[in-house]
């Protein structure tokens, strides 16, 4: 794109970066994505197509390697996530990565600080931290509506794997049938968990929570076949923050709900916020309000600023998040100051407290945080 200000490089163009990533990247007229790479030569070829982007690989070296990029976003596996990141950012690349940059919160922490030591900006895709409603509802919790926060509910609820013919793809083909491992609350819980280290503006100290796993046999993605998946399928924890308020958190992928599924409340001293990130009846999302002396919630009608152009609560909820998402990166980027939300240390926050919740399930107690370094 002539004049663009910043060029992108994009690995992995499956389903999720053809939905979301790539349609926040290409309706800014900031943006060039000059390159796409997958391992499926069809599938990058494909997104090539949709977007106008010159150049598809299935090797991601061509595109860490070239100097004409200066974002890379990796949009592929978890399993790539951390890999792929360290070799952006060596490259002097900034960088965009879907949740989680890694499994342990250690290595995220590693990611951060390296990208701190060559000044290069980063991003988790928190999706829902870039929500107008949620974007507002933070707004609104900032100039005291709520007053002083004292309990955060969150909930990421939606039946995308409800039926166990659904083939799953966060279960790898070695799991470990003697230990349950984190599968919805790393994927599904990490949003919400985001939100409330953000909403409350506070550390959490302690939690303890359990993992289940409802649905133990069920079709795997990358064997095709109906197996034994020893992962959380639904969760819940609590947890205590440092100035007093208090969580609880629950996500799932097998219950009954629309996408996204989120809802979010914060309750406080002076009034309470609900946000609904759920597509119902072709609406992507609402807020609503109640204060002391009105205890009925009511709409709360989120300003037009804060959709991207020509948007509004009818978009769909990936484009619409997304396109907020990349723009805000690419703002940060092309300021330059010490502005970065959401990025590597906000995702080490995260994952820290899932290895938390983790560590509580199999030892069935609190976990203090932060955790062993």
């Amino acid at each position: 794109m002539a004049g663009a200000e910043l060029r992108v490089g994009v690995i992995g163009t499956g389903r999720w970066a053809k939905m979301a990533h790539l349609p926040g990247w290409t309706r800014d007229p900031r943006v060039d994505v000059v390159a796409v790479c997958d391992v499926d030569a069809a599938v990058a070829e494909e997104a090539a197509g949709m977007f106008g982007v010159r150049e598809h690989t299935t090797d991601h070296r061509r595109v860490l390697e070239r100097d004409d990029i200066d974002v890379i976003d990796v949009v592929t596996g978890d399993r790539g996530h951390f890999e792929l990141t360290m070799a952006g950012l060596e490259a002097g690349k900034h960088v965009l990565v879907e949740k989680p940059v890694a499994h342990d919160f250690r290595d995220t922490l590693r990611a951060r600080d390296l990208a701190a030591s060559k000044g290069l900006k980063t991003k988790v895709g928190f999706t829902f931290r870039y929500s107008p409603a949620i974007r507002y509802m933070k707004e609104l919790i900032d100039e005291g509506w709520v007053g002083t926060p004292y309990i955060y509910n969150a909930y990421e609820q939606n039946s995308q794997w409800i039926d166990p013919q659904t083939p799953l793809r966060q279960v790898p083909a070695d799991v470990d049938q003697n230990r349950i491992r984190v599968s919805s609350l790393e994927g599904y819980g990490a949003p919400v968990i985001d939100l409330g280290h953000w909403f409350m503006d506070d550390d959490l100290t302690s939690v303890v929570g359990v993992l289940r796993n409802f649905v133990p046999e069920r079709v795997i993605r990358e064997t095709g076949l109906m197996q034994r998946a020893n992962i959380d399928d639904g969760d819940i924890f609590i947890g205590e923050f440092s100035r007093g308020a208090i969580c609880s958190v629950q996500s799932s992928f097998v219950t009954v709900g629309n996408y996204p599924g989120i809802e979010v409340r914060v309750y406080g001293s002076e009034g309470a916020l609900i946000a609904r990130l759920i597509e119902e009846f072709g609406v992507m999302e609402t807020l609503k309000g109640a204060k002391p002396d009105a205890v009925e919630f009511v709409d709360i009608d989120v300003p037009t600023r804060l959709f991207p152009p020509g948007m509004d609560v009818h978009e769909p909820w990936p484009r619409l998040y997304y396109s907020n998402l990349t723009a805000n990166f690419v703002d940060e980027i092309l300021d330059g100051g010490e502005k970065n939300e959401g990025g590597f240390g906000d995702g080490a926050w995260v994952q820290e407290v899932i290895n938390a919740v983790e560590v509580s399930h199999h030892e069935r107690g609190w976990v203090q945080l932060p955790l062993e370094r």
